[in-house]
């Protein structure tokens, strides 16, 4: 391949790393063993280009390789396995193979069902299938509280009712960082779904970083119009983050897959 070849490839792959990143972090519920299959990914298309399948656009050839090497690893996630991601690991040991994968490529990646087919090496009524029993499987899921860090009305109300329509409590709804954590302080919540500027120009990252001082395994989703603050590539990220505007799939599919998790690093922006 030629130096100009392989320059393009390098582009082409770095503007699609940060999606990557984020399908990878919401499949292992991790930053770290997220992005350690990222690395790998990279690493895997370095050592032999032609993994990096040129005829097809460069996210659907992106994620082939990496789908390769998670199912080569039995999708193993290597976290610390102490207390709540062992029993992560437990809730993920019941789940039919390869559901959470075709869920998370078609709601959080938005990736058409032709793509995710190509991504998993399956065909598109196999992909159609995984879908429908991963939202039957996820439904199972445990039930738990949620807290609502928004400052726009409607989309409070439509967070309200996705949650609630999947079997989970709402603890309330925070519009600004201090009233998030004085909603904290009156119910502890098993999840937190935060936008990041709120009402009043204070941080929704700056209330969940306090609030994961004091309890640091309450699983986080930020829904944000502005991702890319949250893609840098600096350390520490979240695992769980979905763009404005969003679809009810979405959240659903990364509620379930937070609700598996409990370990979220504080962020920093």
């Amino acid at each position: 391949m030629t130096a100009n070849g392989s320059a393009d490839i390098t582009t082409r792959i770095g503007e699609n790393l940060p999606y990557l990143r984020r399908y990878a972090r919401a499949l292992t519920g991790s930053q770290t063993s997220g992005d350690r299959y990222a690395i790998l990914t990279l690493e895997a298309i370095l050592a032999d280009m032609s993994l990096f399948d040129g005829d097809l656009s460069p996210r659907v050839a992106l994620y082939k390789v990496f789908q390769s090497i998670w199912s080569t690893s039995g999708g193993q996630f290597e976290p610390e396995e102490d207390g709540a991601q062992a029993k992560a690991l437990e809730h993920l040991s019941n789940l039919t193979r390869d559901t959470r994968e075709a869920l998370l490529l078609h709601t959080i990646e938005e990736l058409s069902f032709d793509d995710i087919a190509t991504v998993m090496n399956r065909s598109e009524a196999e992909i159609r299938e995984l879908i429908d029993v991963a939202y039957t499987e996820m439904a199972k899921s445990v039930a738990g509280k949620v807290m609502i860090i928004e400052d726009e009305a409607i989309i409070a109300m439509d967070l309200e009712a996705i949650v609630g329509d999947m079997g989970h409590q709402v603890t309330g709804v925070a519009r600004t960082a201090q009233s998030a954590l004085d909603l904290f302080d009156k119910e502890l919540p098993n999840l937190i779904l935060s936008d990041i500027q709120l009402a009043d120009n204070s941080s929704g990252i700056d209330a969940v970083n306090d609030i994961l001082e004091q309890t640091p395994d309450i699983p986080v989703i930020f829904i944000t119009a502005f991702p890319e603050r949250l893609l840098t590539g600096d350390s520490p990220e979240p695992a769980f983050l979905i763009s404005k505007p969003y679809t009810e799939d979405q959240v659903r599919a990364a509620v379930s897959q937070a609700m598996f998790f409990s370990s979220t690093e504080t962020l920093k922006v």
